[in-house]
């Protein structure tokens, strides 16, 4: 197997951006959010208990409890966080130095800090994934970038450490539980649009938020959408085994495949950063030799074998060609695929019962327990025979007391991770070893393992349910308060605002899909539209001369539900169509009895007023100076000049930055082996032959 330096640094550099992208886009809610005058002020979520100092830092892993000694309140703090984090990220996505233990640690700890406070609107499966996966980065980072011209032929860092290939596993396994689990909780959800193949036929109408694209793909042929779930399943839950298959083109096929179903998700909806986030993931499927080439590859000569080396090879091309007719076959028997040469088309139908499912399940979910064991324990015996290649004492030492540390770690990670992996089947959730449910325990607040299943069940099946706010001076006539990004005026196209997540739309998809008490965070939302607070209004329209109440605060404020549905194609200036369900909050007033005992119930009343902090805090004025430069600026609009200055600085890099000395022809001249003057000991050495016009073909052989 070829070494991972190259794709352990894509991963690095991809995490980063990701971190960037989260932080930045934290950062432009926080004050509608979290400030004193948000929706959930999050100075109400840290309250001293009377507890040591390290014990709450425990139990409520937060920088923020610092936040005081800096003279800001927690909402400040917040927004120091946030931008300190956004920096970092950036940092190490353009500077390689930046990318080490320690810089992608402070990442996952100002996030999990973040988290501690951001109640419902960072309570995101995402979320999860992120501070997951900026754990396993901090693991798969080195203690210290080297030089980058300090690489050895086959593209693996000179004095590399032989754990390094280990936390790296993790990320692939972690890939492997994201997808597995997303694939089987769609069926054991019972939800009849996956069981019938056509979720499709709502899932781009119904999703929180739509791109253009979604309304062209909604009005694909049934046929083909229901295709396309089977190919969603054989994706999710036949492929992801292939991840750890011992034959290289197996891994790459499931690699692909993976970008495939994740780049339609980024064409056909906006899910912030969570795709990105998994197609980072995807990079533990690589290995160098298919991400560098030397430039004489493609014209190497075929040189002969050696038997055992060609019997392997044709052992693997076998093992592909069944693989891959167990899958076709398994997929056209299980979802019974049939083309209609007359309509052409390809027919679906789910053959299996829920019950065979589940036993099917059942049969299958401790094997792929034991698939990764065995996988991890390949890791860890490639991962000691580096360590018999280490040369001196000392390094040898080093090298040990480092394999013996992020050995554990890694075992210990993988152990804790199949508790929330067996929440997919109750029966083998009940046969794991006790200890992994008390080492699971102990950390679950950390947030380093958990379970995961996207798209559980299809809603909105009668149409998409959307609360619409309107507000009045009279309690007679009303106007409607239209959002930047959810569907509202049945006029306006989709946007399109990935990485940047608007947290106050997403969680209106979600109170739609039932009554107002069920999101009490709403009645919040109510109270300071009523207000007339700046922050709140940001979050629904940054252009604030948009807002239909900016002059003045309306008096009275309701909420309506709508059943919304894609247009038909032919109507004109219109992508939306609409229909009235019911009233979603009733008509309110400040002092209204109804709506102070809404607050009361719901303990969103400010029993206090926000602690007054010092005026001449340097920090606290450089904060609110930031803010004012930033705010007119819309998220998408600031995560998108991130990204284009990004990568214009990555072109000026390539462009400016020190070329690898192989890269030309004159050194590889220079960097070939001088003759030995004991040629004919020389010639008595077997020489390997390689099968192919791999990298490791041009490695010079070293001399004992």
């Amino acid at each position: 197997m070829a070494g991972s330096e190259v794709p352990r640094q894509l991963f690095l550099q991809g995490v980063a951006a990701v971190f960037t992208f989260a932080f930045a886009s934290l950062y432009m809610q926080i004050p509608g959010l979290y400030g004193a005058e948000g929706i959930l002020p999050a100075r109400r979520t840290l309250r001293p208990q009377g507890k040591g100092r390290w014990q709450q830092l425990w139990e409520t892993p937060t920088l923020l409890w610092e936040a005081p000694q800096l003279g800001l309140d927690t909402s400040q703090g917040l927004e120091l966080l946030s931008l300190l984090g956004a920096l970092l990220a950036l940092g190490a996505l353009l500077m390689r130095r930046l990318r080490n233990l320690f810089v992608y640690l402070l990442l996952w700890a100002a996030y999990l800090s973040a988290c501690q406070v951001g109640q419902v609107f960072l309570y995101f499966q995402w979320d999860s994934l992120l501070l997951e996966t900026g754990f396993l980065a901090a693991l798969v980072a080195p203690l210290r970038q080297p030089p980058h011209h300090k690489q050895a032929p086959q593209g693996r860092l000179v004095g590399a450490s032989p754990h390094e290939g280990l936390p790296f596993w993790l990320v692939r396994w972690l890939l492997f539980r994201l997808m597995f689990a997303s694939g089987v909780v769609k069926l054991t959800s019972r939800c009849p649009a996956w069981w019938g193949l056509t979720a499709l036929t709502y899932h781009y109408e119904t999703q929180c938020l739509p791109t253009p694209a979604s309304w062209f793909a909604h009005h694909l042929p049934v046929w083909l959408q229901k295709l396309s779930v089977v190919a969603t399943f054989l994706i999710e839950i036949a492929v992801p085994p292939l991840f750890f298959a011992p034959v290289r083109r197996l891994r790459l096929a499931a690699f692909y495949s993976q970008v495939l179903l994740q780049v339609l998700i980024i064409i056909t909806g906006n899910y912030n950063f969570f795709n990105l986030l998994t197609l980072v993931l995807t990079t533990a499927l690589l290995d160098d030799g298919h991400l560098t080439a030397e430039s004489g590859n493609s014209h190497c000569k075929k040189r002969p074998t050696s038997w055992p080396r060609a019997l392997l090879s044709l052992l693997s091309l076998l093992l592909e060609f069944t693989i891959y007719g167990l899958l076709a076959y398994g997929t056209v028997h299980c979802f019974g695929l049939e083309v209609d040469w007359e309509q052409h088309a390809v027919h679906s139908r789910t053959t299996f019962t829920f019950h065979q499912f589940t036993q099917w399940l059942k049969m299958v979910t401790l094997p792929t327990m034991w698939l990764g064991v065995a996988s991890l324990t390949w890791e860890l015996l490639n991962a000691l025979w580096r360590w018999t290649q280490v040369r001196g004492w000392l390094r040898k030492l080093c090298t040990a007391v480092q394999l013996f540390i992020f050995g554990t770690a890694t075992v210990a990670l993988f152990v804790i991770s199949l508790v929330p992996y067996s929440y997919i089947e109750p029966s083998s959730h009940g046969h794991l070893w006790t200890g992994a449910h008390r080492l699971f325990g102990a950390v679950e607040h950390l947030q380093l393992a958990n379970s995961y299943g996207l798209f559980r069940r299809m809603t909105g099946l009668g149409g998409r349910p959307e609360v619409v706010l309107e507000g009045s001076y009279d309690g007679q006539h009303w106007t409607e308060i239209e959002f930047m990004y959810k569907p509202g005026n049945v006029s306006r196209p989709p946007p399109v605002v990935v990485p940047h997540q608007p947290r106050l739309d997403w969680q209106m998809w979600f109170a739609a899909l039932g009554p107002h008490s069920h999101s009490p965070w709403f009645t919040s939302l109510v109270l300071r539209l009523l207000q007339g607070k700046d922050p709140v209004i940001r979050l629904i329209q940054n252009d604030v001369a948009r807002y239909p109440f900016h002059k003045q605060p309306p008096t009275y404020v309701r909420a309506q539900r709508y059943k919304y549905w894609f247009s038909h194609p032919g109507e004109q200036s219109q992508w939306w169509r609409r229909q009235w369900v019911e009233e979603f909050f009733p008509p309110v007033s400040l002092g209204d009895p109804t709506l102070d005992m809404l607050l009361r119930q719901f303990g969103l009343q400010d029993r206090s007023p926000p602690r007054a902090l010092s005026s001449g805090n340097s920090l606290a004025q450089a904060l609110r100076w930031i803010r004012k430069q930033l705010s007119p600026l819309e998220a998408s609009t600031l995560l998108w000049g991130l990204l284009a200055a990004v990568g214009a600085i990555r072109v000026m890099q390539a462009l400016l930055g020190p070329h690898p000395p192989h890269s030309s022809p004159l050194a590889k001249e220079k960097h070939k082996p001088a003759p030995k003057k004991n040629s004919g000991a020389a010639s008595k050495q077997p020489t390997p032959a390689p099968d192919n016009c791999s990298s490791s073909s041009h490695t010079p052989r070293r001399k004992k």
